[in-house]
């Protein structure tokens, strides 16, 4: 590696972009090309990043494996920030072998949290953590070992761990400021927003308000029977019942649980889990049905008991119920949760994060589009969805993934 390339890289690591563009932006050659594709991606060219790393990936000789995994891990990045995961994952693990197998544990160690962050985004925890785990972040430099704690503070996040997630942002914060790069440091201060900013609604007594994370962790650890319409479960302090699959059911157990400690007449759930406006025979007799498969579901903590005008939610062992709510709902409140997050966002990765198809994905763009609640720009392939309007609610709670007694 000759000296201005060696200059670049080194100028690339410390955060000086546009001191390490003058020394290679004439050059043409396969490590130049890299440098400027990665330089190219940090000032937000993304487009242009992707292109000078094919052509970079292209150039090195097939004696330089090293060099192309470099480059493919590089790729990956940029398709991790622009919300690209349909980006082909394995050629990210084989890339991560490369690396590994010469040495370079710290490229092996940025393409392992690339991977940890793009199964985070699509809710596979337990994947995440184990592939985490075999990463010792002792040995590597500050700016890698920022990287290191924002992934652990994220899984500490979704798992509804806040103290975990308070400490592992707080070394993300040393080593940012260690490495002394202003973008790490504001990476690192935009994620320790998640715990400040409401992260789900409490519905009780026919009141409700919004709960910071923290204050979401200590209501699922207080023994009250939560029905958690963010993940569409219901729980006390010992058991947990997920209806995900059950809609009709889960519909009822809200309805049951915002009206506790009163009952609901018949026609409230039917108008409620059956979409009917008045209840008439059949709808009264499948509303029999649907309380009885409540009950079973739900007989080892609470029962469903009838009224005289309805039926009542009555907890066998809690002393309260109460409804926990995302800070978003309404139609397609969980595509715009996650267009909230401030990045830009293909159908395709939309629809991969929340387990739907695209069509249905698309379905919800465009009428949130007609609304002008959203806003895409480019065409085809490359067309991208953002929602600068809607407040900064995370989407933490909405993401596919255990609760922290599964």
């Amino acid at each position: 590696m000759d000296s201005m390339i060696s200059a670049a890289a080194r100028l690339l690591a410390t955060g000086d972009l546009l001191g390490a563009l003058k020394r290679i932006a004439l050059r043409e050659d396969a490590p130049a090309l890299a440098l400027r594709g990665i330089a190219m991606a940090q000032l937000g060219d993304l487009a242009r990043a992707k292109v000078l790393l094919k052509m970079a990936a292209r150039a090195f000789g097939p004696r330089e494996a090293m060099a192309r995994a470099r480059c493919i891990v590089a790729e990956a990045e940029i398709a991790l920030v622009s919300r690209d995961l349909t980006w082909p994952a394995k050629s990210l693990a084989t890339a991560r072998a490369v690396l590994e197998a010469h040495g370079d544990r710290l490229n092996a160690a940025l393409a392992r949290h690339l991977e940890v962050r793009r199964l985070l985004l699509i809710g596979h925890l337990d994947e995440a953590e184990r592939l985490l785990a075999a990463l010792d972040p002792t040995p590597l430099p500050p700016p890698s070992r920022a990287a290191h704690e924002l992934v652990v503070a994220g899984i500490a996040i979704r798992r509804l761990r806040t103290a975990a997630a308070r400490a592992a942002l707080a070394r993300a914060e040393r080593a940012a400021r260690q490495a002394s790069i202003p973008a790490l440091m504001a990476e690192v201060e935009s994620a320790s927003l998640v715990l400040k900013t409401p992260a789900a609604r409490l519905i009780a007594g026919g009141e409700e308000r919004f709960l910071l994370l923290e204050e979401v962790e200590a209501l699922l650890a207080s023994g009250a029977l939560v029905v958690d319409a963010c993940r569409y479960a219901v729980r006390d302090a010992n058991e947990l019942v997920s209806l995900t699959t059950r809609p009709v059911l889960f519909a009822l157990a809200r309805t049951l649980g915002e009206s506790w400690p009163g009952d609901v007449s018949r026609n409230a759930l039917v108008s409620g889990a059956f979409r009917a406006k008045d209840a008439d025979e059949s709808h009264r007799a499948r509303l029999r049905v649907e309380i009885g498969r409540l009950r079973g579901e739900l007989g080892a903590f609470a029962d469903v008991k009838a009224t005289k005008e309805g039926f009542v939610l009555t907890p066998l062992r809690a002393r309260e119920v109460v409804v926990l709510a995302p800070p978003i709902e309404g139609q397609h409140g969980a595509v715009l949760a996650f267009l909230a997050d401030g990045e830009s966002w293909s159908s395709s990765a939309l629809a991969i994060a929340l387990g739907v198809s695209p069509r249905t994905v698309q379905r919800a763009l465009d009428t949130l589009a007609a609304d002008g609640k959203v806003q895409s720009f480019g065409q085809g392939p490359a067309r991208r969805w953002t929602s600068p309007s809607v407040p900064g609610f995370p989407s933490t709670l909405l993401l596919p993934g255990p609760l922290p007694s599964d």
